[in-house]
């Protein structure tokens, strides 16, 4: 209501100046007429003059109302060159503003609603070069000013670059006008005084910036890959280094395009996800989540017992679905789909040229027009005195590890409060294991909201973990033939004994022994790429963990197909990820997932926001399966169904986010998702009364009275 008040403000104003004919006075015959009696009112008061000139300035720009131009000539005209540049420049710049705030205020939220994937780019765009892009436009006469105003008004471009760069590169169009003013009565049109040379002069000096900066960077690469031997042939269109998620896809749609690709792995096919992460954790929590429910076979009708299994049978279970994946991942698929797959170590020795050592003993040296870095990453290993000595396990060799284990560990630590670490926890606790979680931060994943975290903590307690947060392991000790951990808790140390210890504090990009230090490709946590995942030379692009910001495999195989595509037909078009929608999962039992902002992350980026919160206890589904615990919490922007994130707890959580992936990806709010038909009974119908308790919160008190009087009328 208060914007609707403002824009009606507004709108009479510029009506009114229209109906009262004001406008006649704001051209260049008026000012001619009248600049006798104007420059008698400078002599007798000067001070009046120059006050009411610049209100009424800053209010025709400020307005988008004809007749700034011919403010400034009347700026030159009253007050000569000096003082009319300081007032038309100081009042043109404040007007400007108040038309960039004024845009913003009423129309950027509805803009981006309609547009939001054009102007999330347009911002990133003005986030890196706004300042130079808007001198560029303030230096050019032939771009309206106003255009400039109310549209940057729409962008996340700040105030205050928005002002000083149009303080700036107004000033010498300014000072043109400002100057031929002192002329007008010599002046036929407003045209006279721009002749078309010195339009080009202004057109040329805004464009210059711009220009200069490009042609520095594309001297910089150019320089940069003088310092090799550029290929005058290449061996292969694409070269890819890494078969993992990454890798895969990449080099998947580059046959699919009819490209020569060779794909290098070092080590197995399907990289981590297939071989130590997301396949045979997968397979470890369905087998653990059969024995929990063989316990707890009362909530079915059924009666409780201890499940008989033998640990080594579960764990070749586990070897057995990574078998029956492997197919997928396979050199054998990928070679009858026209990719080339070698089996070696690769090194870049030149921005083009790739060595190969194979595991044959053969050494190869291959260029290629486009490279495609996705080396992935490894478990990160805590550097605590005394670990090497007491021997510890990560996600990666944890699996061949427990194969030759008869039981599973008696006693166990578990470095680590994330997402890996808790779903290990979990699985190795109901399968027998005595488990203790150790978490340096307050709590466990942290990334989520504070009553996730709490949830997850009860879950995990409930199936005998025990949880400790807020403390910090300092280091490793074999204490008469026993190994325990030492760690500190409000200044406290506690030794911990345990049989096997395993480290899931996170994962580390695979940086090393690619040449990248070689070619200066920089580097920190990850390769550094571009919005086109492009490294420092534009033919080398990094996809997957080696390249962030997340480590999912999802989020790698989406970025292979922008990899692949820009080197391909980079030259072409280029096509830039859009990380806006990233789902990701965490696979206790119940189930964490989640898309865009939760309330934690909202409030730290100050983005305001609703919440709508269905609890699962009330979804049919659930009570008839007894998985009652959970909830479906939506962020939406206020007093509106857009969806700004959406965090599940429980049963299915995975499979449901989809809906709400979907439904963010395409600009689909919680009407759409609550005028859809969901199967009954299903878990998804959670999703549809989520939405349904939107609605219910977000009708008109007053619509609803003029229902019942509506109703009330109709009985007589």
């Amino acid at each position: 209501m208060k914007r609707i008040g403002f824009f009606l403000c507004l709108t009479a104003f510029g009506l009114s100046f229209y109906l009262f004919e004001l406008h006649r006075f704001f051209n260049l015959a008026a000012l001619q007429e009248h600049l006798t009696l104007l420059q008698a009112w400078q002599s007798d008061r000067p001070w009046l003059l120059r006050g009411s000139f610049f209100v009424i300035y800053v209010l025709l720009a400020g307005l988008s109302l004809p007749g700034a131009t011919i403010m400034t000539l009347a700026a030159g005209a009253l007050f000569g060159l000096l003082w009319g540049t300081l007032l038309a420049s100081f009042a043109s710049s404040l007007g400007a503003l108040f038309a960039f705030l004024t845009s913003r205020y009423l129309l950027r939220d509805w803009i981006r609603d309609k547009l939001s994937t054009r102007f999330d780019r347009l911002d990133a765009g003005m986030k890196k070069d706004g300042a130079m892009y808007l001198f560029s436009l303030r230096m050019i006469p032939l771009v309206p000013f106003f255009l400039v105003n109310l549209g940057l008004g729409l962008t996340s471009l700040p105030a205050r670059t928005f002002y000083w760069v149009s303080q700036l590169g107004m000033l010498a169009g300014t000072a043109v006008y400002v100057n031929a003013g002192a002329q007008v009565s010599k002046l036929q049109t407003t045209a006279d005084i721009l002749s078309f040379e010195l339009i080009l002069s202004f057109t040329l000096i805004g464009v210059l910036p711009m220009a200069a900066q490009k042609t520095v960077q594309s001297l910089q690469k150019r320089q940069l890959k003088g310092n090799w031997k550029r290929p005058k042939r290449f061996d292969r269109n694409l070269i890819v280094i890494g078969a993992g998620a990454g890798g895969l896809v990449t080099a998947y749609i580059a046959a699919a395009a009819k490209a020569k690709v060779t794909l290098v792995e070092a080590h197995k096919m399907g990289g981590d996800c297939l071989n130590y992460g997301c396949v045979p954790s997968k397979a470890l929590i369905k087998s653990a989540k059969i024995a929990h429910q063989i316990r707890h076979a009362s909530q079915y009708g059924l009666e409780d017992s201890e499940p008989n299994f033998s640990f080594p049978k579960v764990m070749q279970r586990v070897q057995d679905v990574i078998a029956a994946v492997a197919p997928h991942d396979s050199i054998e698929r990928y070679s009858a789909l026209g990719v080339e797959v070698l089996q070696g170590y690769a090194k870049l020795i030149t921005p083009w040229e790739v060595e190969i050592q194979q595991h044959n003993g053969a050494s190869q040296s291959l260029s290629a027009r486009s490279i495609v870095l996705a080396t992935g990453a490894s478990p990160f290993i805590p550097p605590l005195p005394g670990l090497e000595e007491v021997g510890y396990l990560t996600s990666d060799n944890l699996w061949e590890a427990f194969l030759k284990m008869e039981s599973a560990p008696k006693r166990l630590v578990l470095l680590g409060g994330g997402p890996i670490g808790c779903e290990l926890a979990q699985a190795l606790a109901r399968l027998g294991s005595q488990v203790t979680q150790i978490e340096m931060g307050d709590r466990i994943l942290a990334r989520e909201d504070v009553e996730v975290s709490r949830l997850a903590q009860t879950t995990l307690e409930a199936d005998g973990v025990k949880v400790l947060t807020g403390h910090k392991a300092l280091r490793c000790e074999i204490i008469n033939q026993q190994k325990q951990i030492i760690v500190e808790h409000q200044g406290q140390e506690q030794a911990i004994a345990f049989d096997v210890l395993l480290c899931a504090v996170g994962r580390a990009a695979r940086l090393q022994g690619y040449g990248l230090e070689d070619l200066g490709i920089p580097v920190g946590r990850t390769i550094e790429t571009n919005e086109y995942l492009e490294t420092l030379y534009p033919h080398i692009y990094a996809v997957g963990d080696v390249a962030g910001p997340y480590q999912f495999t999802h989020t790698a195989a989406y970025q292979a197909w922008f990899a692949a595509v820009n080197a391909l037909f980079g030259k072409l078009k280029r096509f830039k990820p859009d990380y806006r929608v990233i789902p990701w999962c965490t696979f206790l039992d119940p189930e964490v997932a989640r898309v865009g902002l939760n309330e934690q992350e909202a409030t730290a980026q100050g983005i305001a926001y609703e919440v709508t919160l269905y609890h699962l206890a009330d979804l049919d589904r659930a009570i008839a399966e007894g998985a009652t615990a959970g909830f479906i919490k939506v962020l939406t922007v206020p007093a509106k169904d857009k969806i700004l994130g959406v965090t599940l707890v429980g049963a299915q959580a995975g499979d449901l986010l989809a809906e709400f992936v979907l439904a963010m990806k395409h600009g689909l709010g919680l009407n759409n998702i609550l005028s859809t038909i969901h199967p009954y009974p299903t878990w998804v119908e959670g999703n549809k009364y989520v939405a349904g308790q939107w609605k219910k919160a977000h009708v008109s008190p007053t619509a609803l009275s003029l229902l019942e009087a509506y109703h009330r009328w109709r009985r007589g």
